[in-house]
């Protein structure tokens, strides 16, 4: 168990504990065998920005198991800052989050030299025609309204599924 402290005047995270590794001592290594994708699997760098600290969690436990490179922020500022640094491919943005919401992030990430190509995946509660084209405008390349399917999501970062949860 690792003890997690958000540091809000950094906008950063600080994790201490033992690394994350669902493979335990014996794992470390080799590759996750077992999935229908083992071979063309793909790595990608993700940012999670979500500030319901359970489904963060489990969308960062989930991606890791996949074997990519993920980073996450609880907020908007965070999310920006992390991101010039970090250089997502793929970013799971929660809409509804505090201070600067997901919109202002998307359309932020949009203009940004290095980030504009970034595939943003809208994860969110507003699930209505006019939330899915709000988010759309603002630059996100699929909206899943929640409770999403994980299987959609993991399918949509390793950019399987171009037409699903638009």
């Amino acid at each position: 168990m690792a003890l997690l402290i958000l540091d809000q005047s950094a906008h950063r995270r600080l994790v201490f504990g033992p690394p994350s590794n669902p493979g335990g001592p014996q794992g470390r290594g080799k590759k996750k065998l077992g999935t229908s994708h083992d071979q063309q699997q793909v790595q990608r760098r993700v940012l999670v920005v979500e500030d319901n600290l359970d489904s963060l969690h489990s969308l960062v436990a989930l991606l890791r198991s996949e074997g990519h490179k993920v980073e996450y922020a609880i907020n908007g500022y965070a999310a920006m800052t992390i991101a010039e640094e970090f250089q997502p491919e793929v970013v799971l943005l929660d809409l509804g989050l505090p201070g600067v919401d997901g919109y202002q992030v998307a359309r932020w990430l949009k203009v940004q030299p290095g980030l504009g190509a970034s595939r943003i995946i809208a994860i969110t509660g507003y699930g209505t025609d006019a939330d899915r084209a709000k988010s759309r405008a603002a630059g996100c390349e699929h909206h899943l309204a929640k409770p999403y399917d994980f299987k959609e999501v993991m399918a949509l970062v390793r950019g399987e599924s171009d037409n699903a949860g638009s």
